[in-house]
């Protein structure tokens, strides 16, 4: 069947972080600066080692369900640890989470090609964004800060709507926003266990972009994103 809507993953497909998670650290120092002024007296070792035995937490928690609880809930817990009561939404954990975010959106840049595809498959296609991320306010700002967000008819981000990739619902809830069917829907990310496993996992075929291949059976693999053009004619 004729594809008439393609689905992007966002990070190392369309926008580019810095190798081997470069950028937490020093998002994560950032947050804690922030933390420091207004509330806790921890060093940034003891603060990181807290944070991680936390996220790590939330992962096995939701490890089943999928479940993708916003970026505030990591910090809330986190100040729990170290005595303090603070709910997901005081300014406090929002200042927070800002102040993480913000570095972050420092450290990514956009991928080559990325504008000049969205913008010559954006006449013929529907083009929905299908993102993994805690901080939705990232990716919204992402969008905005490198003129993507025109080109999307659907934004999905896992933890506004609390669930991840490869759940298939984060998938369907796309092709609906979109009026179309997984058979007329490709995806293109560059993760096999999420983007290339989420989309089979919605009966939508999948092109896996090759940043860093370790095994699985995508339907297409491609280097840059440019290759999109030949292929889409083909599926």
């Amino acid at each position: 069947m004729q594809v008439k809507a393609v689905l992007f993953d966002l990070f190392d497909t369309l926008l580019l972080l810095e190798k081997d998670e470069a950028y937490y650290e020093p998002s994560l120092r950032r947050l804690h600066d922030f933390l420091v002024r207004n509330c806790i007296r921890a060093s940034f070792e003891d603060f990181k080692r807290v944070y991680f035995e936390v996220r790590d937490e939330l992962y096995m928690e939701t490890a089943e369900t999928l479940e993708d609880p916003h970026f505030n809930v990591r910090i809330s817990r986190v100040l729990q640890r170290f005595g303090y009561n603070f709910d997901v939404s005081n300014p406090i954990v929002n200042g927070g989470t800002t102040a993480f975010g913000d570095e972050f959106i420092r450290r990514v840049r956009l991928d080559d090609d990325a504008l000049d595809v969205l913008r010559k498959l954006s006449g013929k296609y529907k083009l929905g964004l299908v993102s993994n991320f805690v901080i939705p306010e990232c990716v919204w700002k992402l969008l905005d800060k490198f003129g993507l967000g025109e080109f999307f008819d659907a934004v999905l981000v896992s933890a506004e709507i609390n669930t991840r990739k490869p759940d298939p619902e984060i998938f369907e809830r796309a092709l609906k926003m979109l009026g179309v069917n997984a058979s007329e829907a490709v995806v293109v990310g560059d993760t096999l266990g999420l983007d290339v496993k989420g989309a089979k996992n919605a009966g939508i075929r999948a092109i896996l972009i090759e940043r860093e291949i370790v095994g699985a059976e995508p339907d297409r693999v491609i280097s840059s994103l440019k290759e999109l053009f030949v292929l889409l004619e083909d599926c």
